[in-house]
């Protein structure tokens, strides 16, 4: 893909962009929770994902006012002309979000995020062989495969004794197509990210996404009861789109520096590294070994799927 000059994009230290993207997993556990309690106080779960796109949305424009990049990004996206569909990855999210509010109510938490890490694990290593990753083509060795089946395994048994719901196989399959949405995503993101830069990628994915996400509230009627809604006065709910924010740069980078699969791992191992913490918080279900454990594995994935790496190649 073609370097635009004055904007680069650097590539992290293998190590630098697995902290960042496990960081990102555990704000990516927050997130979740958060969207998930406020769909639930405010009595439809749509409302969880309006407020985490409003705050997103709300976060980009300031970035617009404060960050020369971004502006400056969003002018070489309009000079660029890239193909129509790189600039997708915003609908991806939208559908990954909204899935998940009718998914997991019937597979249970357990069920659908195995299906989602399965789906992940084996788009990012499509993807990767593809033009379409960002960071190049990589190739599909021993040590990848082993990785992404590591990962999937390491997330069922951070499942382990956890309800598993109604094994619906149309929903279990819809699951794994939402996680190799998150791959493509990431993709279509990173394309953009390398001809600009992150910041202007981030403000095309949310303006996206929350244009794709106001036609399905229409419909489920979740913009109807924004008007009758008791709206929530604690301001860990409204964290969401924010935190949304920060994991879509943190994955712009992560993608940059060591490609899709890697990066998807690594932001798995800090959802369950975040899980765990969440889970010791007041009123929460306490410790669990079997997450701890599963923790582990995946960021013992992420080694192993990068141990015939020789660094990321150069776009093309």
């Amino acid at each position: 893909m073609r370097r635009v000059p004055g904007l680069p994009v650097k590539a992290l230290p293998g190590w630098a962009a697995i902290g960042l993207t496990v960081l990102a997993g555990v704000g990516s556990a927050a997130q979740s929770l958060a969207n998930a309690e406020m769909g639930e106080r405010t009595g439809h779960p749509i409302i969880g994902a309006l407020v985490n796109n409003t705050g997103g949305v709300a976060l980009v424009l300031l970035g617009l006012l404060a960050l020369p990049s971004m502006r400056a990004g969003l002018g070489v996206l309009r000079r660029t002309r890239l193909p129509w569909w790189t600039y997708l990855g915003g609908l991806c999210g939208a559908f990954f979000i909204v899935a998940a509010t009718y998914i997991v109510p019937v597979l249970g938490v357990a069920v659908y995020t195995i299906a989602q890490v399965a789906g992940n694990s084996g788009g990012g290593l499509v993807v990767d062989r593809t033009r379409l990753a960002p960071a190049g083509r990589m190739g599909l060795t021993r040590s990848r495969v082993a990785g992404a089946l590591l990962g999937i395994a390491a997330v069922a048994l951070a499942q382990f004794g956890r309800p598993v719901g109604d094994l619906a196989v149309g929903l279990v399959l819809l699951g794994v197509v939402c996680g190799v949405l998150v791959a493509v995503q990431g993709a279509l993101n990173g394309r953009i990210s390398t001809v600009a830069d992150p910041a202007a990628a981030t403000a095309v994915n949310f303006a996206v996404s929350s244009a794709a996400m106001l036609p399905v509230a229409a419909v489920t009627g979740a913009l109807a009861q924004l008007g009758a809604t008791g709206w929530p006065s604690e301001w860990y709910l409204y964290v969401g789109g924010p935190l949304g924010v920060t994991i879509t740069v943190a994955l712009l980078v992560g993608i940059r520096s060591m490609g899709l699969l890697r990066t998807g791992l690594a932001l798995v191992a800090g959802q369950l590294g975040g899980a765990l913490l969440l889970d010791l918080r007041p009123g929460g279900p306490g410790a669990s070994l079997a997450v701890l454990v599963g923790a582990v594995l995946t960021l013992l994935a992420v080694l192993v799927s990068g141990r015939a790496a020789r660094g990321a190649p150069a776009a093309t």
